[in-house]
């Protein structure tokens, strides 16, 4: 029934069969999203699903056996994932990013490519990087992790603890980040998660995206072989912005419209003894409505703008960081207020438990704390501003 929301933005038969896949996957996860919500639980069956389809391949490329989907596909999908459930689609965004971002930065040697790429094709494994760390909080902000690997007798030696390790229970990889001895320096371990000294932490107790189980990754002595290090300080460094990162506004645009979706059909069905017909014909509700609706087209025009920009002018990728940050302020901010109106819209039967809409209302909420923050969005909005100034 959200096929229409899509129309202006499907390009090809490519984009059509996939946006139908992820249209099955998305209405079979809405069906369980309030029972993963309310147990707090991994959605383990999602993610056969998503194995199953093959949607866990979608960014490894092409010459490894997978799809290579390219940015604006990504956001697409994402999106459409999340309307059915968003910690499911937040969860798997990591994954599919991890992939869409090394055949960006091209920082992995195929060899290291191929590998990873052999583990989702032929095994369905799952990928997260875990790098958020409490004493250094988000990794954007730049902290040096306190997750330390030794190289001792030709075998590597990590230790450390790692937060915010979304699908901790389902991963079987972790790309853990780490201070290499006492070099200063910084790199990537691939970490198999039943490797011996590999715990996880059940700390994810939250309000917003429960099922996304972001738990803590401890690592108590973990033997690593030699080639464990995929990323290190020799590799080529790429300034490209993290373009992949846009799934996180999708996903919150994918509440936003979800919410949107239960307050419409409460308008059209709700017909209050003291009104003739429906609430839909109230003005009132009909401005909210509105509102709703300028505010996704805004975001969404935007988001889907910028991602098709970044596919079709490669050239211009390293200079497109403030529009990329952008979308993620813009977007996350009026999911938010799409969700607050929709709440309105419904009134006090959102409240109930058994109510999706306040389960939107906690979801929604939990983007705003994603990166990047909107601080360091204005911030960087400025100083480009006036660094443009100063060189004019």
């Amino acid at each position: 029934m959200m096929n229409h929301l899509y129309h202006s933005y499907v390009k090809n038969d490519r984009q059509k069969q996939l946006l139908e896949m992820t249209n099955t996957l998305s209405d079979s996860f809405s069906k369980r999203a309030e029972k993963i919500d309310k147990e707090g639980r991994f959605p383990f069956e999602n993610f056969e699903e998503l194995k199953k389809s093959g949607y866990v391949a979608l960014t490894v490329p092409e010459k490894f056996g997978g799809e290579a989907i390219d940015l604006y596909e990504f956001v697409m999908l994402q999106e459409r994932i999340a309307t059915g459930d968003a910690a499911t689609a937040l969860s798997i965004g990591w994954h599919l990013g991890l992939m869409l971002e090394m055949r960006d930065e091209q920082t992995w040697s195929d060899d290291v490519f191929e590998r990873l790429s052999n583990l989702i094709i032929k095994e369905n494994a799952l990928f997260n990087r875990a790098a958020s760390e409490p004493a250094t909080g988000s990794p954007t902000r730049g902290g040096m992790p306190q997750t330390k690997a030794i190289h001792k007798d030709g075998n590597w030696i990590l230790n450390g603890r790692k937060s915010f390790t979304s699908m901790a229970p389902g991963l079987q990889y972790a790309l853990v980040s780490s201070q290499i001895g006492d070099t200063g320096e910084k790199g990537f371990f691939l970490v198999d998660m039943k490797a011996q000294g590999v715990e996880i932490e059940e700390k994810w107790d939250t309000m917003s995206m429960r099922g996304t189980r972001s738990d803590d990754l401890v690592l108590r002595h973990v033997v690593l072989q030699e080639d464990a290090l995929i990323e290190g300080p020799e590799n080529p460094k790429n300034e490209l912005p993290k373009a992949w990162l846009l799934h996180i506004p999708a996903c919150y645009l994918g509440i936003a419209i979800a919410a949107r979706h239960e307050a419409v059909s409460f308008a059209s069905t709700y017909s209050p003894n003291s009104l003739p017909g429906p609430i839909k014909e109230v003005p009132e509700v009909q401005r909210k409505i509105g509102e709703m609706e300028l505010e996704l087209m805004r975001a969404r025009e935007m988001m889907y703008s910028v991602a098709n920009r970044w596919v079709s002018e490669p050239e211009k990728r390293s200079f497109m960081g403030p529009e990329l940050a952008a979308v993620k302020h813009v977007a996350t901010n009026s999911a938010a207020k799409v969700v607050d109106l929709a709440m309105r819209i419904v009134g006090a039967r959102a409240l109930f438990k058994d109510n999706p809409m306040q389960r939107h209302y906690r979801d929604v909420r939990a983007g705003l704390h994603n990166p990047p923050m909107d601080d360091a969005v204005i911030s960087m909005l400025a100083g480009n501003a006036l660094n443009q100034h100063e060189s004019s």
